[in-house]
This record gives structure tokens, C-alpha cells and sequence, in this order.
């Protein structure tokens, strides 16, 4: 398995967001929803349209610490919810947001939202991208807008503080900027 890392360049990832837009609206909206809400990929894929018609999206995460899983609850930007609208105009409550061609009312896989990803990243010069990194960018931005950790933690159920900063990529730019201070 290859390390992904996030998108920390906001150039980069509008060029991903023209990218897809032109190609697919679903594809675009995936990109958007997971570098906006920071859900994991397994979550995104199981939202149907009825989950994204207020301004919240409630979910039970697939993959947590807890045994009991907590309710998620994401207010989604304004922004955001405009191009939500405009999508799931005219679909039906019970469709996937995120609908695969293949059979009847599938959400697509997790491979193939890889593959969405991959060809995006090519397009515009990342060779590291993965599923993850739509939750690991947004991760990292929250934590470069707030600057807290254990809210980040807290928000992405995360067991410790030290996996968080390591999950967005933080403890090695740190590292980095430290290793180029250093020139002898």
C-alpha cells in the first residue's frame, strides 16, 4: 500500500475540481464532498440523495473506535449545498449520490472512486493521491485554519493526538521544514 498524503495546495486542488467538473458532475461531487466534510470514503459512498436535502448530513460511520457508533452530524457551506442542489435535482430519495452505471441503484466502489482520483491527480502532476487523501487534505486544512488538534482528533475519531498530525501529513512537514534549517 502506497502512503497518500494530503492536497496541501489550493491551486492543485482547484485544477482537480475544474478537472472533474467538465468530466463528471458525480465525479466532481465526490471530490468536493470529501475535501469539504473530510468523511472517509466508505462513508461518502453509502450517502443517497435523502441524506444530503438539509443543511446537515447525519450518518453512523462504517469504521469507528466505538462499538456502538455515534452519529455523525456535517453542516455543510453554503457553497456546497448549491452545487448538492443542483445535482440531486429530480432524484429520487432512495438513489445513491454517488450511483454506479453498473447494475440497478449501486453506489459506485471504492475502486473506482480510486480511479476517479487517480486520473484527476495525473491530470494535474500528484503522483501520491488516494481515497484518503480527500479526508487528509481537508483534515489538513482544518488543523492550518484552527490550529487544534484535539478538536481535529475528536472530530475525525481519532485515538490519539500524535495519529492525527501523522494521519495529515503535519509530523513529516514539520520535520522537513526542521531537516532544511539545518545545512552545514
Amino acid at each position: 500500500m502506497n502512503l497518500v498524503e494530503p492536497i496541501r495546495d489550493k491551486e492543485t486542488i482547484n485544477a482537480i475540481k475544474d478537472y472533474l467538473k467538465k468530466r463528471s458532475k458525480r465525479n466532481y461531487l465526490l471530490f468536493l464532498l470529501g475535501i469539504n466534510t473530510g468523511m472517509a470514503i466508505a462513508d461518502l459512498l453509502k450517502l443517497k440523495v435523502r441524506d444530503v436535502e438539509g443543511w446537515h448530513i447525519v450518518y453512523k460511520r462504517q469504521k469507528t473506535l466505538h462499538k456502538n457508533r455515534p452519529t455523525q452530524r456535517i453542516k455543510l457551506q453554503a457553497p456546497i449545498k448549491k452545487e448538492i442542489r443542483e445535482y440531486i435535482k429530480g432524484k429520487p430519495k432512495d438513489e445513491y449520490l454517488f450511483k454506479s452505471r453498473i447494475g440497478h441503484n449501486k453506489p459506485i466502489t471504492r475502486a473506482m472512486a480510486y480511479l476517479i482520483l487517480r486520473e484527476a491527480a495525473e491530470e494535474v502532476g500528484i503522483e501520491a493521491i488516494g481515497t484518503h487523501s480527500m479526508r487528509k487534505t481537508w483534515g489538513y486544512f482544518y488543523y492550518k485554519t484552527h490550529n487544534d488538534v484535539a478538536d481535529l482528533q475528536e472530530q475525525m475519531n481519532h485515538a490519539d493526538p500524535s495519529y492525527t498530525l501523522r494521519y495529515i501529513g503535519i509530523d513529516q512537514e514539520e520535520k522537513d521544514k526542521r531537516r532544511n534549517k539545518v545545512v552545514l
